[in-house]
């Protein structure tokens, strides 16, 4: 018996919506995770990108629970000695893409096949995104 593998441009890859709106972050960052490298499919082969294209919507309304709005730091050094760092709280009224965006980033493997699985996020703050012409399909994601 042998082993399938995929190999690359074989695989058909689809479009995914999420509305990200009352998800918790870290449940919604798994979920995509999974997706995007996707181990969803019976062909998940390791070294192959056979996962999807997702898209979030509503990244502003995610939730933490506790009081991580206030304690949680994003930290991030920027070449000069020390680091910078904000709470949640300030990045979400900052930019809150980036939240939902180094969730799932940290949830992908740290490789060159890394990077490119995350370049099929796409991350809004808001209902609207440009991506109706790809046709996507709402997937419930998040919610266990």
């Amino acid at each position: 018996m042998k082993t399938y593998m995929a190999k690359p441009g074989e695989i058909e890859q689809r479009w995914w919506l999420v509305d990200a709106s009352g998800k918790m972050v870290g449940r919604l960052a798994s979920d995509v995770a999974t997706v995007l490298m996707g181990k969803h499919r019976p062909t998940f082969t390791p070294h192959v990108d056979t996962g999807d294209y997702v898209i979030v919507i509503n990244a502003a309304k995610v939730e933490m629970s506790g009081k991580k709005w206030q304690q949680k730091l994003y930290r991030w050094y920027t070449g000069y000695q020390g680091l910078r760092s904000e709470t949640a709280e300030h990045r979400r009224d900052r930019r809150p893409e980036l939240i939902v965006e180094e969730a799932v980033r940290r949830m992908l493997p740290k490789t060159r096949l890394g990077r490119v699985m995350l370049d099929k996020l796409k991350v809004y703050p808001g209902a609207e995104h440009p991506h109706q012409a790809q046709c996507p399909v709402a997937m419930d994601a998040g919610s266990k």
